[in-house]
């Protein structure tokens, strides 16, 4: 038997093989940057085949996603978790999860390390906004009426990444040094009301705007 089989064979398929995958990706974009990592490396320094990564992750740009994601957290299994209960209080649950995870000492460090990033005009790092949307928001858009689910969904990105973004960017006080239970109240009905388009329809829409002025 070759050293080669030996080492696809070492390591069975699992969660603590895709943990071991992302914890080597994490130490091999550290080292190396983005352009010099290869799947075949980080391969290697998993100790897996390269087949069994492209198993888990479409492609080097959503490894490198995966690998900006704290340790331990994986976000497809959370969406799940929390998709589970349905619509009904979808909103409480997605907030407590994500405070759960960036809250954490190192979901802090990877939050202002991804945040950085994002703001700056380093394109991998976009990858992790598609890597989010395919794990997490896409089971979120399952559980909501297909023509308005993008709608819907990018509002609550766009709420979660806020909050994020004030409490451990910005350190906007009082919301970066707010319980991560009173900030869930706080923020979680309004999740909710996206999720369930509950200002859709208020304003009206350009037909109804132009029927209105013409009658003044």
């Amino acid at each position: 038997m070759s050293a080669g089989a030996v080492r696809r064979g070492r390591r069975p398929a699992g969660e603590d093989t895709r943990a071991a995958i992302v914890a080597a990706a994490r130490e091999e974009f550290a080292a190396k940057g983005y352009d010099a990592v290869s799947v075949r490396g980080v391969a290697r320094a998993a100790g897996v085949d390269p087949g069994l990564i492209r198993h888990y992750f479409d492609g080097k740009g959503e490894l490198f996603a995966a690998s900006l994601v704290p340790a331990g957290a994986d976000p497809q299994a959370l969406a799940g978790r929390f998709a589970e209960g349905g619509l009904e209080g979808l909103g409480e649950r997605l907030a407590r999860t994500v405070l759960a995870v960036w809250d954490a000492p190192d979901g802090q460090v990877q939050l202002r390390l991804v945040l950085s990033g994002l703001l700056s005009a380093d394109g991998h790092v976009q990858e992790l906004p598609r890597y989010l949307q395919r794990t997490v928001f896409d089971q979120v858009a399952a559980l909501l009426p297909r023509a308005v689910a993008a709608r819907r969904v990018s509002l609550v990105a766009s709420q979660v990444l806020g909050v994020l973004v004030a409490r451990h960017l910005l350190r906007l006080e009082p919301v970066a040094s707010m319980p991560a239970d009173e900030l869930v109240r706080s923020i979680a009905p309004t999740l909710q009301r996206y999720l369930e388009g509950a200002d859709e329809g208020l304003a009206p829409g350009p037909a109804e705007e132009h029927n209105s002025s013409h009658g003044e």
